[in-house]
């Protein structure tokens, strides 16, 4: 009789998990998938950036997620050349480069941190910012415009950096055009001269094209 009553119970149990399962076993799946996805998300981020939270986290609010923004306002980070990051890192520390919002912040790394950030941003994947609405016209002249002065002899071959130049491909429409501006109206000097120098002699609808241009163009990853 207690045998009996023991099966019974454990049957009664089973049909109760059974129960359980087939109602709360898709809420239960996609639970433990999610723990699973969330798990593998934290291990990629420690192994490429260290333990959380780290110093370009707080980069994330304007550059985006790994260095790549959403907002073309802001620059693309990921996939610079990590010299080129390091040294505008250290222009804005050291007052040589203005912007009210990363000078004070730059002032506060310790040349540690910068080389450290700077060689993060470089082994991050770069694409393209925001592709610009399709303009064949635009984009010839654009494209005209970096033949002819020659942008890959700097920025390299795809436009996607070199150990002396940025990465211009795949960035924001709107921020290349503002630091074209910026440099043609001398807000915004080039060592080298040569940024200044090629500004200068475009006019404003060059300008626009060429940027609109590069925005479309897709990065490579060096």
């Amino acid at each position: 009789m207690k045998r009996r009553t023991l099966l019974l119970g454990s049957a009664m149990l089973v049909a109760g998990l059974l129960g359980v399962t087939a109602f709360q076993g898709p809420e239960l799946l996609a639970g433990y998938r999610f723990m699973n996805a969330l798990d593998q998300h934290y291990a990629s981020y420690e192994a490429n950036g260290g333990a959380w939270p780290q110093p370009q986290d707080a980069c994330s609010l304007c550059h985006g997620a790994r260095g790549q923004p959403h907002n073309s306002l802001y620059p693309a980070l990921a996939g610079q050349p990590a010299a080129y990051i390091q040294a505008q890192l250290q222009a804005f520390a050291q007052g040589t480069r203005h912007s009210a919002q990363m000078q004070p912040l730059a002032a506060a790394l310790s040349d540690e941190r910068i080389k450290a950030l700077a060689e993060y941003f470089a082994r991050q994947v770069p694409r393209v910012t925001d592709a610009p609405a399709s303009d064949d016209a635009m984009r010839a002249r654009g494209h005209a415009s970096a033949t002819t002065r020659g942008c890959t002899a700097c920025h390299g071959e795809t436009l996607s950096g070199s150990p002396v130049a940025p990465r211009l491909a795949g960035q924001g429409q709107a921020y290349l055009l503002e630091q074209l501006m910026a440099f043609k109206q001398g807000q915004r000097s080039d060592p080298s001269g040569a940024m200044n120098a090629t500004a200068a002699v475009l006019s404003e609808e060059e300008l626009e094209a060429l940027a609109h241009y590069i925005a479309g163009l897709a990065p490579s990853v060096r």
